[in-house]
Parts: structure tokens; sequence; C-alpha cells
């Protein structure tokens, strides 16, 4: 039989001391209901009586099917567990698991408890007996384990044998300093299971020498059966053990998946990618592109031999099924990419070209070209998208810039204050029709992203979601007359869709113009918009040409 293993996020708790993580209540409710439905186990909310949102969260929490745990410290040195408030509002959590947090190194009891050895154990012992007699689930978080055992071992051991004595469900070793390393972790964790179950010991490692994954998974070889992480390795400094790497090892690695279950079934692995996108999503950050298994290069291929062997036998160049964590195979189109990668790009935007079509080729050496003056279509696919779409005359002519303007203006407001104004007209010609508008901005692409986007004429429903994300810019040569890359990510409201375009020029304005007309472009595409009918000119009944009225939209 394989031997289970309990996963236990702690995201909520010790992700939230990231650098710039600040979960608000709702944010806290929607993570919990997305790990549960991935399969956790183990889900911490917060430190109830530490601040208003997690005394908040515990008052009212989320229906789960995992246990939900409320984190806290052991009693304080001198007071009983009913004299301790502190203590009392933690067993008042609704919670069905309590973590209490435990010195474990000696050198910590003498400098921030202030206290004896012996003392510390008695309040381990006291502090277990406590929860369990509530009837809730206890769990200890040895805290600096393996330092301290490094330090004395027979101390170290000491306190994670009180714990579990005094009916503790859980007894966590903790590599809070994340300096341990897996050879180490691995002899440590043999010894403590070698005199306490191993059903019965957890893993907490921190990220801190980039081992965090590794060491968690040498004590599951060591025998303990519960591993604690957060989501994308959120946490203090330099993170802790990532669980979005660790499940999908653990189900999709022979040496674990033929040993060992846990609750995260295949079906629920495949949203992981979706899983931790939206969480990078809730928390305003850019997804980590080069992140194993879920990062959008994770199955990316550039070189032309690769891609040509992953179209032949994915597992060529794949050490897992892209489908099994949710995430998809991706043939970069660069300079470096051959006719394969060319032909699995197209058919992944639902382009069906023969080898032989002559097109490709055009296709391939345009690609080459514009790369070497710049532009990079393995971050832009929308650009991309677009650019092999007219090369087979699949984009539609939906409007012409005949001309636009930008103007950064420094002056005072009506308040004496000096500041910077950026103001741009767009002229555009849609069918027969001329538009010009004007808008103002934080800045020059900003304004112009808010002149174009004023008024389309029929396309203006289909625009009306888009909204421009981010703005990067790339300096390729040097001096005051540098070639400019500007790459646009642009979002749809409804859907939550992303897509990113590209442009490149001399002029940094030119530039994001181009990746702005890109945005649009393929908004109108995606949306399968038709394009307004165009005559060739308007004729006078004297015979004279003439064309439509200038409309002005400021």
């Amino acid at each position: 039989m394989k031997k289970r293993l309990y996963l236990f996020d702690t995201t909520l708790r010790d992700g939230a001391q990231t650098l710039g993580v600040d979960f608000s209540l709702e944010d806290k409710h929607l993570i919990a209901k997305r790990l549960d439905v991935l399969g956790i186990d183990y889900i911490e909310g917060g430190y109830p009586g530490a601040n208003p949102v997690d005394t908040a969260f515990f008052e009212a929490p989320p229906k789960l099917n995992a246990k939900l745990v409320a984190f806290g410290m052991t009693k304080r040195a001198g007071r009983s567990t009913s004299n301790d408030p502190g203590f009392q509002q933690l067993l008042s959590a609704k919670a069905d698991a309590v973590c209490l947090v435990a010195k474990s190194w000696d050198f910590h009891v003498d400098l921030q408890l202030g206290i004896t050895l012996d003392e510390n154990l008695d309040a381990i012992r006291a502090s277990v007996a406590a929860v369990v007699e509530r009837g809730r689930e206890s769990i200890i978080d040895c805290e600096h384990f393996f330092d301290g055992y490094k330090a004395n071992p027979d101390y170290a051991l000491a306190c994670a044998k009180a714990a579990y004595e005094a009916g503790a469900r859980w007894v966590v070793l903790c590599d809070t300093n994340g300096g341990t390393l897996p050879h180490e972790i691995a002899k440590i964790v043999a010894a403590v299971t070698s005199v306490l179950p191993g059903d019965h010991i957890g893993i907490h490692a921190h990220n801190d020498t980039e081992q965090g994954v590794a060491n968690s998974l040498a004590a599951v070889l060591s025998g303990a059966c519960q591993i604690q992480g957060t989501l994308n390795g959120l946490g203090e400094r330099c993170g802790n053990a990532n669980l979005t790497s660790i499940i999908p090892t653990l189900l999709l690695k022979d040496d674990f998946a033929g040993a060992f279950e846990t609750r995260v079934t295949p079906a629920a692995l495949k949203t992981l990618t979706s899983v931790s996108r939206q969480f990078d999503e809730l928390m305003n950050r850019q997804p980590n592109r080069h992140a194993p298994y879920v990062g959008e290069s994770a199955f990316a291929h550039k070189g032309g031999i690769h891609a040509s062997a992953v179209n032949k036998e994915p597992k060529s160049y794949e050490h897992v099924p892209p489908e099994s964590v949710g995430n998809a195979r991706k043939l970069l189109v660069s300079n470096q990419a051959g006719r394969s990668n060319i032909l699995a790009e197209l058919a992944r935007i639902g382009m069906e070209v023969a080898k032989d079509d002559p097109r490709l080729a055009a296709l391939l050496d345009d690609v080459k070209t514009r790369e070497a003056q710049g532009y990079a279509y393995e971050a832009a696919d929308a650009s991309f998208e677009l650019l092999a779409r007219r090369a087979l005359g699949e984009v539609p002519d939906y409007f012409d810039v005949d001309q636009f303007r930008v103007m950064v203006e420094r002056r005072h407001n009506a308040k004496g204050e000096l500041v910077t104004v950026s103001e741009a007209v767009v002229k555009v010609r849609i069918g027969d029709d001329v538009l010009m508008n004007a808008g103002e901005g934080n800045g020059p692409v900003h304004a112009l992203d808010q002149a174009l986007r004023k008024d389309l004429g029929a396309y203006q429903p289909s625009i009306q979601d888009l909204e421009l994300v981010d703005f990067r810019v790339r300096i390729l040569t040097g001096g005051t007359d540098a070639v400019t890359r500007v790459l646009i990510e642009c979002r749809e409201k409804s859907t939550g869709e992303r897509w990113f375009t590209v442009g490149v020029s001399p002029n940094i304005v030119d530039a994001s113009f181009e990746a702005l007309l890109d945005s649009v472009n393929f908004k109108l595409l995606k949306d399968g918009v038709a394009a307004v009918a165009r005559t060739e000119s308007l004729v006078r009944f004297d015979g004279s040409a003439a064309r439509r009225p200038v409309v002005e939209r400021i």
C-alpha cells in the first residue's frame, strides 16, 4: 500500500510575511477555497488576535473540506494556559486544528525566551494538552529544529518528544533559517523518525539556499509524512518550499507516485497552472514565466531542432506532459526558429498550413528579418498571430491611422503646482469616415491609448473592455538615437485574458503606438469583428472627387 502524505498550506500565514503582500479578508476566503478544490489537507488561515483581518477570518471562516488551522504560540512562561489571554483567544478560534510554534533550539530558548530549557519543555506539554482537551487537532512547529539539532541534538529531540507525548498529531521539523542542505535534512529526519513515528512528523522548509523543494522531498524519503509550503513559494526572505512544484513532483515522478499518495487527484492537478496564475493575479504580481511546471516558459521550445524533435515525440525534450498540470506546449517563434516552430505555432492558434506552402517560407524570412531589427515575437504572441494571419490574408483592414500627434507640457496647474501633462490627437480612417480623437494621460503612451480608443466608430463596442495592463521598454542600441523595443500587455476585462504585442522604432512613441495598434487589431480579430466596408472614392454630381468630413472627438 502507498504511504499517505498530507499537504499543509501556509500561504495565508507564512506567505503573508512576504514583502509587499497584504491579504484582505476577501483575498483569504478566495485563496482558501482555491486551495481546498486543489486538494490540500490543511489550510493555515492566519494568527487570530494578531491583526483584525486574521481575527475576522476565524470569526466567520469559509466552509472547507480541508482542515482549517489557526496559528499561534505556546503559552507564556510563568502563566497557565487558562491565564494567557493570547492563548485563550487562539483556542476560541473557529478552527479544526491549532498549530503552535515552539522553540527547539536551546540558543533561542535562552536568548529569545529567557527561560530554562525545562520551562520551555513544560510550556510545550501544557500547550499541546490544552489544545487536545478542547477537542482540536494539535500541531507543533518546532522552530529552528535543524539548527537546534546540530547544536544540541538531545534537546531538539526532547522538544519533539514532549509535543508528541502530550498528544500532538503532528510534530513539524522547521528549517526556519533555510540554510540546511538536503543531505543534512535526510540524515536528521531519519534520526527523528527512528524514535518517533514518521506518520506524525512533518517538514517546514524555507528557501534561502534554493533548496526548499529538495529539502521537503528529502524529508519525505526519510520518513516524514506532512509537507508544509506555500503557493508559488511565497514567504518571508527567499520564500517557503513551493507547493506548486512539490505537488506535481509527488504525483508525476515514479519514485514518489509509486510509493505515496495525497488528496490531490489527477483531475485537480490539471488546474494547478490556473491556480498558480490566478493567485499571482490576485496579488497583482507578474507570474514567474520560468517557474517549473506552471510557468509560461516551462514547456516552451525555441531552437528549431528542439521543436522538430518535440513535434515527433514530446518526451524527447519534456519531462512530463504539459497538460498534466494544466499548462501548454509553446514552440517559440524567433530568429533561431525553423519551419517546425512556425508550423507548430500556427497550429496552436488554429491555422493549418501545408508544409510546402510557399507563404510559410516567406513568413519565416519575415520573422527573422524583423527580429534582426529588434522585434521579439517569442514574448509577443499576439503580434506574431497578426503577422502570420496577414501573411495568409486573414486579417481584415479594420482602420488606418492617417496621423497622430503627442504633446508633453510641463506647466503650473490651477493650484500653482508644477505638473507634466501629456495630450495626444489621433486621426483614423474607418471605412469612408475620418475620426479625430484627443486624449490626456499620465504620459505620452497613456494619452495615445486614450485618444486611439476614445471612438473607433462601429468597433467601439468590441474595445470597451480592452485595458492596457503593462508597458515595458528596452533600449536595443546605445546613444540618443537608440533603437527601442516596446512590449505592451493588454487585458480583456470581461474574461481576464491577456496578450502581448511589440513595436520597434528609434522613436519610443512610434514603437509604443505600433504595439498599441497591434493590441486593438488583435482584439477585433479575436472577437471576429467584420471590417467596415470602404468605397474607393465618393463622386460629386459634378464629377469631382470628395471625401467624408472629419468628425472630431475632443
